[in-house]
C-alpha cells in the first residue's frame, strides 16, 4: 500500500524532473497504465499531470506532494508549501504586446484587451497598472491572439524567442518562476509521511548541489600548500593527503563550477601543478 503519492508534471517540465529524480537514484518508468508510471521510491505511487492540476490536487490533498510551478501556485492561490526550489526550467511571467501598439514604448491610455491564461495574476496586474482592460482567458497559444484578438497578452517565457517570432515585445514582468517541490500541509503533519518526505528533498538536493560544484584536485609542494589551499573555495576545508614518497601533497576541494575561471588560474599562481577537474552526482553535507 502506497503512503507518499507524488505529482510528476506533463509536459515541458517532464525530462528535466525525470532526469533530476534519475540523477537521485530513482527511477521512473512507464507502465502500462499510461499516467501512473512505475517509481522506485519506497511507499511511493505516481501519477502523470499537467503543473497546473498537481497544484489543484495538492490544495485538495489527492496529492502528497509534487512538481509545479511558482507560477501556477500563484495563479491558483494555492496553500501549499514550497520543500525545494530546483532551478529548472525558469521562465518569466510577462505582459506583452506588439511594437506597433506602444506609443513611446508605454502601452496607450485607451481600453485594452488583455489575454492569458492566467486570470487572477492577470487582472491583479491589470489592477496595479491602473489600465483600462478587458480580461479574455485563452486556453494555450495566447501569443497568437495579438492584434486581431488582443492588444496584449500575459504569458510565461524563457527566452523571448516566441513573442519575438510573433511580432511581440515584452512591456512588463509580472513574476519569475521554476520547477519546484510542493507539499500537501497535512503530508508533513504525518510523521511517516514527512520522514519520507525529508528523504526525498535530501537526495533531490544532494544532485542540485552537485551540480553546482566540481570536484578540483591539485598536487601541491610543501612550499606551496597553504597558498594553493588558501584560494581554493571549499564547502568546509580543503581534504589534503601526503604523495607517495613524501614528494608533496594531494590537495582536493568541491568547488563552485562558476568560479573555475579563476580558480584554476589562482591556484596555477600559487604553485600547484596536474590540476584535475572532475564531476560530481550527489552531494550530502
Amino acid at each position: 500500500m502506497s503512503i507518499i503519492r507524488l505529482g510528476l508534471p506533463k509536459g515541458r517540465m517532464e525530462p528535466n524532473v525525470l532526469t533530476l529524480l534519475g540523477d537521485a537514484g530513482i527511477r521512473v518508468r512507464p507502465s502500462a497504465r499510461g499516467y501512473r508510471p512505475d517509481v522506485s521510491l519506497p511507499g511511493a505511487e505516481a501519477k502523470l499531470l499537467k503543473p497546473q492540476n498537481i497544484v489543484e490536487m495538492l490544495a485538495l490533498g489527492s496529492r502528497d506532494i509534487g512538481f509545479a510551478g511558482a507560477d501556477w501556485v500563484a495563479e491558483l492561490e494555492a496553500d501549499v508549501v514550497e520543500l525545494l526550489d530546483t532551478g529548472l526550467d525558469p521562465v518569466q511571467l510577462v505582459a506583452a504586446a506588439p511594437v506597433a501598439l506602444l506609443e513611446e514604448g508605454r502601452l496607450p491610455a485607451r481600453r485594452l484587451v488583455v489575454a492569458s491564461e492566467y486570470e487572477r495574476l492577470t487582472r491583479r496586474w491589470i489592477d496595479l497598472k491602473g489600465l483600462c482592460a478587458e480580461f479574455v482567458r485563452s486556453y494555450g497559444a495566447t501569443e497568437v491572439f495579438p492584434p486581431e484578438d488582443a492588444d496584449v497578452i500575459v504569458d510565461n517565457t524563457a527566452t523571448g524567442a516566441t513573442l519575438e517570432t510573433n511580432g511581440l515585445v515584452i512591456v512588463d514582468v509580472l513574476m519569475r518562476s521554476s520547477t519546484r517541490l510542493y507539499a500537501h500541509r497535512a503530508a508533513l503533519d504525518d510523521p511517516v509521511r514527512r520522514r519520507i518526505i525529508e528523504d526525498l528533498v535530501l537526495l533531490i538536493n544532494s544532485v542540485l548541489e552537485a551540480r553546482r560544484r566540481v570536484m578540483l584536485e591539485v598536487n601541491a609542494s610543501g612550499a606551496c600548500l597553504d597558498a594553493v589551499v588558501a584560494v581554493l573555495p571549499s564547502m568546509r576545508q580543503a581534504t589534503v593527503s601526503r604523495l607517495f614518497g613524501d614528494s608533496g601533497y594531494a590537495v582536493k576541494a568541491a568547488v563552485p563550477r562558476e568560479l573555475l575561471p579563476q580558480v584554476i588560474p589562482a591556484v596555477k599562481a600559487a604553485g600547484g601543478t596536474d590540476v584535475v577537474v572532475s564531476t560530481l552526482s550527489q552531494i550530502v553535507p
